[in-house]
């Protein structure tokens, strides 16, 4: 239930991937849907996830289809690790779930579904994704350990919200890159953010400030007129 988790929900039954994102959202999950193959490709080209709730039978590009790409690494993602994928599938035959699982998917979930036993099985894929991705990420005297999701300067303790800590992995993930406000929107909230709110600038302003009680040099400074950048500091 963090709101630094973000899903994509892949249904072209358009009631179901909607009802799928209320109810996801509801438990504090950041949500993109897409309806279609063609369009789950685009925003996993140009999105991070950690998990990807995968229909087997969609319109243009298939579930399989996707799922083996995903693995085979022929759609990019910024984050260090692929997401997880849980394949939705009316397809209850054994060898459809061993095709399923040989091309990678994760785990299976057979429509109709109960919404509890769905967010059971995320959770589970999730937990299960932090500690396959080796959890601990490092930039200069920062450290952060996505498994445990603590944050610490030069061995202190952050203690930063959900939202916080999202954004500092996501300027970890880029250390010395400027990344700008709409890039940062887009990677860290969802495809709801609204582009015109102040919520990216609060937010480093609050993360800059815990950074800075900790005590050494600001590392995230502003690039005037372009974005921001983690400085990776000795």
């Amino acid at each position: 239930m963090l709101d630094d988790v973000r899903l994509l929900v892949v249904e072209d039954e358009i009631d179901l991937a909607d009802a799928i994102a209320r109810g996801l959202r509801r438990e504090r999950y950041a949500v993109d849907v897409a309806y279609d193959g063609e369009t789950a490709i685009n925003r996993l080209m140009g999105n991070a996830y950690d998990l990807v709730c995968l229909d087997w039978n969609l319109p243009d590009v298939d579930g399989w289809s996707i799922c083996r790409m995903i693995r085979e690494g022929e759609v990019a993602t910024i984050e260090t690790h692929p997401p997880r994928v849980l394949m939705l599938t009316a397809r209850d035959a054994i060898e459809d779930r061993i095709s399923g699982l040989d091309v990678g998917a994760d785990d299976y979930l057979i429509k109709p579904f109960a919404f509890g036993e769905l967010m059971a099985r995320i959770r589970a894929l999730l937990r299960r994704g932090t500690a396959v991705s080796g959890g601990v990420m490092r930039v200069g005297d920062l450290e952060l350990d996505d498994s445990r999701h603590e944050a610490f300067r030069t061995g202190t303790r952050l203690d930063l919200t959900p939202k916080e800590f999202a954004l500092l992995r996501f300027f970890m993930a880029h250390p010395n890159e400027v990344l700008s406000q709409e890039k940062l929107l887009e990677h860290v909230w969802d495809e709801f953010a609204d582009p015109f709110t102040n919520t990216v600038r609060v937010t480093i302003g609050n993360l800059r400030r815990k950074l800075a009680e900790v005590g050494g040099e600001q590392p995230i400074e502003t690039v005037a007129r372009v974005g921001y950048r983690l400085k990776e500091l000795p």
